[in-house]
């Protein structure tokens, strides 16, 4: 290889090192702020994938020092997602099973009748709705939805704001948070038999989607209700609008809560786009967290039709009462 060929790559191949080093420092420090920074940081992922490959470039040409510094970064990566995919056989309660189904509708767009099918399917006890409109109210009336999920926190907008929370179980209590860009998350506190109150909210914060919504995501996800450990049981179930690799997330998750997928290794499975669009990487937006006393079975997103986002399902095992 001539000289000025040996120059580019050795250039091209530190380009590429420093970048991986860079955001492995941001993903572990949580330095990650402002549009497009916050985006970004939901694909760390695919660069915990793609900073394995630079690492091997570097040293199977022999850029000992470019080698070192990828090797460093990729294991820094892969050490912080790579948990997600790990059932983590943590503490399990042996109370009643409480089965939640969380999905975004897209402002009217998706099926509600598939969502109800999904529900008598997989016998679920609580269902958190997003992008809840008047006409989704409707439809999954018109379903039949009374007949399996009779008790209802229902808060229909038009557009993507709307929210609900519907349960097999009474709900004894019900309201809605309303986030300062105009996002609402419909609260829900259900009697669970054998298990007592259990406090649902359907989550839904502002998405950073450009430059003028990142403070409304901060805060919202800021507002997000902590986990209450010693308290009534929560669970938080929707389209977060954030990943794992959030700083912002994990910093609510640390309150008290476990994320269920990641708690049962399904971690990596991905919710949005789900009309898999080819120039967007699929990314885990919709989740359910429960506090550290309810164990999880399984997790996993359903497909439905005409949303951009997958359902989300938990089975959830709370403690007896």
């Amino acid at each position: 290889m001539n000289p000025v060929a040996k120059r580019v790559l050795a250039v091209a191949l530190w380009t590429v090192v420093v970048g991986s080093a860079g955001w492995s420092a941001t993903r572990v420090f949580g330095w990650e702020s402002g549009w497009p920074w916050v985006q970004l940081m939901a694909f760390t992922p695919y660069v915990a994938a793609g900073s394995v490959v630079v690492a091997v470039v570097a040293l199977a040409t022999r850029r000992w020092v470019a080698g070192a510094v990828a090797v460093v970064a990729a294991a820094a990566l892969c050490a912080v997602v790579a948990p997600r995919a790990i059932p983590d056989g943590g503490r399990t309660a042996n109370g009643p099973v409480l089965r939640v189904l969380s999905s975004n509708l897209l402002a009217g767009s998706g099926d509600e009748r598939q969502v109800l099918e999904l529900v008598r399917r997989l016998k679920v006890d609580v269902l958190a709705l997003q992008e809840f409109t008047p006409q989704d109210q409707a439809g999954l009336e018109a379903a039949g939805v009374t007949d399996v999920l009779p008790y209802a926190a229902f808060y229909p907008q038009d557009g993507v704001v709307g929210s609900a929370v519907l349960s097999r179980y009474p709900i004894t209590e019900k309201s809605v948070r309303v986030h300062r860009g105009g996002f609402t998350q419909a609260q829900a506190t259900v009697d669970v038999p054998g298990a007592g109150r259990v406090l649902v909210e359907s989550v839904h914060p502002t998405a950073p989607s450009d430059r003028n919504r990142m403070d409304y995501w901060e805060r919202d996800l800021r507002d997000q209700p902590g986990a209450t450990v010693d308290g009534p049981l929560r669970v938080l179930a929707g389209d977060f609008n954030a990943t794992l690799d959030h700083a912002a997330l994990r910093r609510l998750i640390d309150t008290g809560y476990r994320d269920a997928a990641a708690t049962v290794g399904s971690g990596f499975r991905t919710t949005w786009p789900y009309d898999e669009k080819w120039y967007i990487p699929g990314t885990t937006l919709d989740r359910v967290l429960a506090d550290r006393r309810i164990g999880v079975r399984s997790a996993r997103p359903y497909r439905v039709k005409g949303s951009d986002h997958k359902a989300f399902y938990a089975e959830l095992v709370l403690p007896r009462a």
